[in-house]
């Protein structure tokens, strides 16, 4: 899996996109509200994983996580 932090601009946020092994696209949300994405895919035990991972990554950087 995937997680790429995009860089909101004006009134829009930032937002984190997850994607599997073939680039799909699997969840996108907000950094500040992961939780309902999260759940709707199965990944709901796994968001301090994921949020501690994204809060040091860049905007635009592609880090590969092990889930």
């Amino acid at each position: 899996m995937y997680v790429i932090k995009v860089k909101g601009v004006a009134k829009i946020p930032d937002y984190v996109q997850l994607r599997d092994d073939h680039f799909t696209l699997l969840a996108y949300f907000r950094v500040d509200r992961p939780d309902k994405s999260l759940e709707k895919i199965g990944l709901a035990d796994k968001v301090g994983y994921i949020m501690e991972a994204v809060k040091d990554l860049p905007f635009g950087q592609i880090l590969k996580l092990d889930i």
